[in-house]
C-alpha cells in the first residue's frame, strides 16, 4: 500500500505541473486526475486480491503417511513360447533353404489353428560356418644318448569347414490357452528343433493394474482414518503420493523340449495348466492433518 500511495503523490504531482505549465483548463486539469485516480484504484485492488495468495504453495508440516496394498487375482488368458528351427548343409544356401521350408510349414499350421500374423514373430536368425578340428600326429621324440630331445617339432591342428546352420527363433503368442499343449506338440513334429520358454500372462494387465491400484488407495486411506481417530486429529487433505507393486506371475508349466524333428515322432500333447496370476500395488499416501 504503501508504494501504491507514493506512485499516487507523484502523479498527482506531475499533472499539477502539466496544468501550471500548459495553463490548461480546469476541466482538462480535473478529467486527467479523474483517469489516474481510476487507474491507481484499480491497480490497489489488484495488489490487495493477491495478497490472499501468498503462502497458499507452502507445504504443511503437520501430516502423516500410511502404506496401502491391493492384490487382484486372475487367471492368465494367453500363453507364450517360442521354438527354433536349426539344419546344417554343405553351403549357405542350402541351409537357409532348408530352415526357410520346416519353418514356412510350421506358420502354416500356426494359421490354421486361429493364430494370427500379429502374434508370431522372428527374435532370432543366424547362418553360422561350421568347422571340424583334427588334432595334428605328432612325430615321435627322438632319443640322444638315452635322453629324449625336446626339438622335435609337433605340428598345430587342422581346422576344416564342413558346411553352415542356419537358425530361426520364432516367438508365438496364443490367445486360447486350452491350445497351448497341442501346439507344443505340433510345432516339434513339424520341424522345431527346440520349443521353450512357455509362460502365461493375462492380456489386459492396465485394467487388473489399476483395480489393485484402487484397492492399495483405500487400504491407505482407511489405515489414516484409524491412525487420525488414534491420535486425535483430523485429514485435511492428500498432500504426499507413490505407488510400486507389479505384476506376479504363477504359472505351473516351464520348461524345454528338444527333438530330432527328422526321426521322433509327434509327441503326445501335454497337460498344461496355467496357474494363477497375482497383480499387486503397494502404495504410500500422506495426509495433512490438524
Amino acid at each position: 500500500m504503501g508504494l501504491v500511495h507514493s506512485i499516487y503523490m507523484m502523479e498527482q504531482e506531475s499533472v499539477r505541473e502539466i496544468i501550471q505549465a500548459t495553463h490548461w483548463p480546469r476541466i482538462a486539469g480535473a478529467t486527467a486526475l479523474g483517469v489516474l485516480a481510476l487507474f491507481l484504484l484499480v491497480a490497489t485492488a489488484s495488489e490487495l486480491r493477491s495478497y490472499g495468495y501468498i503462502g497458499s504453495g507452502i507445504s504443511p508440516t503437520n501430516t502423516i503417511t500410511v502404506s496401502g496394498e491391493g492384490k487382484v487375482f486372475a487367471v492368465p488368458d494367453t500363453a507364450e513360447f517360442t521354438y527354433t528351427v536349426q539344419d546344417t548343409e554343405k553351403d549357405v544356401q542350402s541351409a537357409q533353404d532348408a530352415v526357410s521350408k520346416a519353418g514356412n510349414d510350421i506358420l502354416a499350421y500356426l494359421k490354421t489353428q486361429g493364430i494370427a500374423d500379429a502374434d508370431v514373430q522372428t527374435t532370432d536368425y543366424s547362418v553360422n560356418p561350421q568347422y571340424s578340428y583334427q588334432q595334428a600326429v605328432c612325430p615321435s621324440t627322438p632319443v640322444v644318448n638315452g635322453v629324449n630331445s625336446s626339438s622335435a617339432y609337433c605340428p598345430p591342428g587342422k581346422q576344416t569347414l564342413t558346411g553352415y546352420q542356419a537358425s530361426e527363433t520364432v516367438s508365438v503368442k496364443v490367445r486360447d490357452t486350452s491350445k497351448a499343449g497341442g501346439l507344443l506338440s505340433a510345432v516339434g513334429s513339424k520341424g522345431a528343433t527346440q520349443v521353450s520358454g512357455l509362460s502365461f500372462i493375462v492380456a489386459d494387465e492396465k485394467a487388473l493394474e489399476a483395480q489393485a491400484r484402487g484397492k492399495a488407495i483405500d487400504d491407505a486411506r482407511a489405515q489414516a482414518q484409524v491412525l487420525a481417530s488414534q491420535l486425535g486429529v483430523t485429514l485435511v487433505r492428500v498432500v504426499g503420493y507413490n505407488e510400486g507393486g507389479g505384476p506376479i506371475y504363477y504359472a505351473k508349466a516351464s520348461g524345454v523340449m528338444s527333438m530330432d524333428a527328422a526321426s521322433a515322432p509327434a509327441p503326445i500333447a501335454p497337460d498344461i495348466a496355467t496357474g494363477q496370476s497375482t497383480i499387486t500395488s503397494d502404495v504410500n499416501v500422506t495426509y495433512e492433518i490438524r
